[in-house]
């Protein structure tokens, strides 16, 4: 047995039996005993604040924790990542998203070519295209300015962009509009469409390859829509693209002088860094573009260059890691006490369970261990009167991360400290529970036992001074990390994702067989049964 598997191996033994112990803490005894707790197991980076002491850990569980992070070799694996090394192992591809949120002066080399150069000259051109749009310059086909952008992608070229905008709507332009489709479900495109224009809405067309399923059916839709007000000469000042397949991008009819290209070195889910926030960089202005970049870097700068025990996606890493190793926790709450950020927990799903929900190691080992969590949440208030009850009195021991910016985008006040006040409170009565009611009568008596609440719930709690392009930038790289990290622990490649591509294979054969172009008889017996009942069925 290698140094290392065997320094791991006993790393995992050692929490193992420290987990038996750390399991029946009492999280307000913890509180008891070390007046220090807050102050010891807080962090500040990046002009974010985490406050993790509501969790069932002590010093030695860091200490073991991290322990178990050098065994993985987890600093050398990072580093791997910021050089550019091929980390994404299956596609023998680097994952660089790193370098998108870089400097300019930062220079970057790979492989001979100076990857950096590249970078800037995309982000020079989305400033002057965002700019021509934003200042009026750019005019429709009958001369009126652009007063709606529509985003057309899918996955990454959505859900990133379409986060990133709603959480920075106090920076949108006056009179400019952002709308996002995704959904290859035709009521999805009515909907936008249904209260645009053709004079004064310009289309972006988010597809890498130029051949996403779902992404050229909306764009074919909205380009028949155009077509019926406009001509085909005329597609050019109403639609743009975020591709590298220049020939079908001018075949669709954009002048490939609109389109802006990014890298095979970029994952879909950590995309919006690059061209494809073309819609943000429009929405908000290059200036808060770059703000929100430079937000991220000064998180990838902390994540790469802090010790362990002070690095906060590490942190937040291995306390994830902990309670889904040793205490069951099969998913994560992601509660963003700001109303802007409600799409935020929606775009960590694919950050994180895309990139971790995996079943075999680096080396195609299948794992004996659970690994990533299901992701979900929304905003907070709303939260407490849907899904809360199950986290204060529910069997599952379900880890919460409370998001909060101390300063709104307002000047209601009142509503703010409202807002703070619930979302601590609901953190200190995850924690602290509430015991049986001493109450006298019958009443009481009989009720008393559904009034309990057990308690000793984790949380983290991450406060920001104010929700800002720089603070969301940082945000949000700090869950990407934090995903890394956990991805190094359970030994997978958080960077590919074969498991979407089978359902797109089976997708394509079935197309034709609705379509009454082709019959099959190699489907399931459920399958075949829909397809036929469809068939029958459809008008």
């Amino acid at each position: 047995m290698s140094d290392s598997i065997s320094n791991k191996t006993a790393s995992l033994a050692a929490l193992s039996s420290h987990a038996s112990l750390a399991r029946a803490w009492q999280l307000p005894t913890l509180f008891a005993q070390d007046k220090q707790r807050f102050h010891d197991f807080s962090l500040e980076a990046a002009g974010l604040f985490l406050d993790y002491s509501k969790n069932h850990i002590d010093a030695t569980t860091v200490s073991l924790l991290t322990e178990f992070a050098h065994s993985c070799r987890l600093e050398q694996r990072r580093d791997a990542m910021f050089k550019g090394e091929p980390v994404n192992a299956t596609e023998q591809r680097p994952a660089l998203h790193t370098l998108l949120r870089a400097p300019a002066e930062q220079r970057f080399e790979l492989d001979g070519e100076v990857l950096s150069n590249d970078v800037q000259q995309v982000l020079d051109r989305m400033g002057q295209l965002s700019q021509r749009v934003r200042s009026g310059e750019w005019l429709g086909f009958t001369g009126k300015v652009i007063t709606d952008v529509v985003n057309i992608g899918i996955g990454g070229s959505d859900l990133g962009p379409a986060m990133a905008c709603a959480a920075l709507r106090p920076f949108i332009k006056p009179g400019l509009r952002a709308h996002f489709l995704s959904n290859v479900d035709g009521h999805a495109i009515d909907a936008v469409l249904a209260d645009l224009s053709p004079e004064t809405t310009l289309f972006i067309v988010a597809s890498k390859s130029f051949t996403t399923q779902e992404t050229l059916i909306n764009a074919r839709v909205a380009r028949e829509w155009f077509l019926n007000k406009g001509k085909t000469a005329d597609l050019a000042k109403h639609f743009v693209a975020v591709s590298t397949n220049a020939k079908a991008v001018a075949e669709f009819g954009i002048d490939t002088a609109n389109m802006l290209p990014f890298w095979d070195w970029v994952g879909g889910r950590y995309s919006v860094w690059s061209a494809i926030g073309l819609s943000v960089a429009i929405a908000v202005g290059m200036d808060n573009f770059r703000a929100f970049l430079a937000g991220a870097h000064a998180m990838d700068t902390h994540f790469r260059k802090s010790p362990l025990e002070q690095n906060m996606p590490v942190m937040l890493g291995l306390l994830g890691w902990w309670y889904r190793q040793y205490f069951g926790s099969a998913s994560h709450l992601i509660a963003p006490y700001h109303e802007d950020l409600r799409l935020f927990p929606v775009h960590l799903q694919q950050v994180d369970m895309e990139s971790n929900g995996k079943r075999v190691t680096n080396a195609g080992i299948p794992i004996t261990s659970p690994t990533a969590p299901v992701i979900w949440g929304s905003t907070g208030t709303n939260g407490q009167h849907a899904y809360f009850q199950m986290l204060h009195q529910g069997t599952d021991l379900v880890p919460v991360d409370f998001i909060a910016a101390i300063n709104p985008s307002h000047d209601r006040a009142n509503q703010q400290h409202t807002l703070l006040a619930n979302c601590f409170a609901q953190a200190e009565a995850l924690m602290v529970g509430h015991q049986k009611d001493e109450r006298s009568g019958h009443e009481g008596e009989a009720l008393a036992e559904f009034r309990v609440l057990p308690g000793n719930r984790p949380s983290n709690t991450l406060l920001m001074d104010k929700l800002t392009p720089t603070s969301l930038g940082a945000l949000l790289a700090l869950y990407e990390h934090k995903t890394f990290v956990q991805g190094v622990l359970w030994d997978i490649n958080s960077f590919d994702q074969w498991g979407v591509e089978r359902g797109k294979t089976l997708a394509a054969r079935i197309l034709p067989e609705l379509e009454g172009k082709t019959s099959s008889h190699t489907h399931d017996g459920s399958t075949a049964g829909l397809i036929a009942r469809t068939l029958q069925k459809k008008r």
